[in-house]
């Protein structure tokens, strides 16, 4: 059974992520679809990214994933279909693809299949379902869409580094209010090299001077660092409201030093 996961903006009040479904169901009644998020803010791709980027390689290959964020096609964007690290993925061509894979993908196609209808404001349910379908039925890229060779690239903000001092800031914050930053796991530790160091929150008043490995490390209520199953730094407290508490923001910078 075909699996298509959905990702969007749409939220869950209005009747437009339910004509998706009703649209896949309709092309492929025996599809299976999931729903990764509809929750995420208007327009973030950055945030969108994020989220599928740690999702989609929990679920079996030959996955489609339909990204519906910004989809409407410009002048400058057109929509892409892409098959990366044994997934299928649907989207417009707004820079989410380089925010989403580390490697470059085996596959890429800019779609030319014509839409059944003539409103133009609703591509991920009037096309992306349309080449989701194709594919779930067993069909090829190259049936939907012209061979090309990359897509917009979109830049992450990167940590910086210098000799006693990683600065990075913060990426994601989850609905536990839980704090993301894009320290990796491998770039914290090529840093440390199992050196001691602090890591300073809101220009020193907070600081956090060990790596937990579970939110129980320290008592109710306590500031706590660890690295969460994306791989990044994680900022929290135990059964407490870290961005909240700390008054943490998206971008905002995390420093560490060396002692």
């Amino acid at each position: 059974m075909a699996i298509i996961t959905l990702t969007t903006d749409l939220g869950l009040t209005d009747h437009y992520l339910s004509t998706i479904k009703g649209a896949i169901l309709s092309q492929c009644p025996d599809v299976r679809i999931i729903d990764i998020s509809h929750q995420i803010t208007k327009h973030d791709v950055f945030q969108a990214s994020f989220i599928l980027k740690n999702a989609y390689k929990s679920f079996p290959k030959g996955t489609i994933h339909i990204i519906g964020m910004n989809p409407e096609a410009k002048i400058d964007t057109c929509h892409l279909a892409i098959y990366a690290d044994g997934h299928y993925f649907i989207g417009a061509d707004n820079g989410i693809f380089s925010l989403i894979f580390d490697v470059a993908p085996d596959k890429i196609v800019e779609l030319n299949i014509t839409q059944d209808t003539d409103f133009l404001t609703f591509p991920a349910k009037d096309l992306f379902v349309k080449a989701a379908c194709h594919i779930a039925r067993g069909g090829t890229l190259e049936v939907i869409g012209r061979t090309r060779e990359g897509y917009l690239e979109k830049i992450a903000i990167r940590p910086v580094l210098d000799s006693n001092q990683l600065r990075g800031s913060v990426i994601y914050i989850d609905s536990y209010m839980n704090v993301i930053t894009n320290i990796t796991d491998k770039l914290f530790k090529n840093f440390c090299r199992d050196r001691n160091f602090a890591i300073y929150i809101k220009n020193l008043r907070y600081c956090i001077t060990q790596i937990s490995k579970s939110y129980n490390d320290v008592p109710d209520g306590e500031i706590l660092a660890l690295f969460s199953s994306t791989g990044h730094l994680e900022l929290a407290i135990n059964k407490g409201c870290a961005s909240e508490l700390m008054g943490l923001n998206l971008n905002d910078i995390i420093r560490i030093e060396l002692k």
